[in-house]
């Protein structure tokens, strides 16, 4: 198909959401396994010349991806997901947290609940991700750290594997 997919993003200010959608060239069964596999999602996770980094993952319901974005001067900013909700391969659920590298959340940025669905469409797949955050000021506190860039550059890493 082709290499630049587009990435939506739809901010809702009254119910403090944001929804991303992003069609990949590959089947759902293959990019459920880029979305929930450290090895995997730690080879497009970060947008470049970020890089993922899993310290450790445990994908069931109740588990946790404790993981960093390590930058270019070898900068450490780490993350947890708490995995709430799984239907394999079809949607998953839970929050995602900034943390100290032993997974003990932070204040440093807000706290947002995740909602990933995995649909076929065409030849392909289409992922739609909803955030939900406390509050609308939470929301806008991430966009402005970046995250609609860094998270657009990191879907694109995930085409440039999915071509291969």
């Amino acid at each position: 198909m082709t290499t630049t997919q587009k990435t939506q993003f739809t901010k809702d200010a009254v119910n403090n959401t944001v929804t991303v959608v992003r069609q990949f060239d590959g089947k759902v069964e293959q990019v459920w396994k880029y979305w929930t596999e450290s090895s995997l999602l730690d080879t497009w996770w970060a947008p470049k010349p970020w890089r993922a980094e899993t310290k450790k993952m445990d994908f069931r319901e109740g588990g946790m991806w404790l993981y960093c974005m390590v930058g270019p001067e070898g900068e450490r900013h780490w993350a947890r997901f708490d995995y709430k909700t799984i239907n394999a391969p079809t949607k998953y659920s839970g929050s995602d947290s900034f943390c100290d590298e032993d997974g003990t959340k932070t204040t440093e940025a807000p706290s947002m609940n995740w909602v990933n669905t995995f649909a076929a469409s065409g030849n392909g797949t289409t992922v739609t991700v909803k955030i939900t955050f406390a509050n609308n000021e939470d929301m806008q506190k991430l966009f402005e750290m970046g995250f609609q860039e860094g998270f657009t550059a990191a879907l694109g890493n995930l085409d440039e594997l999915l071509e291969k």
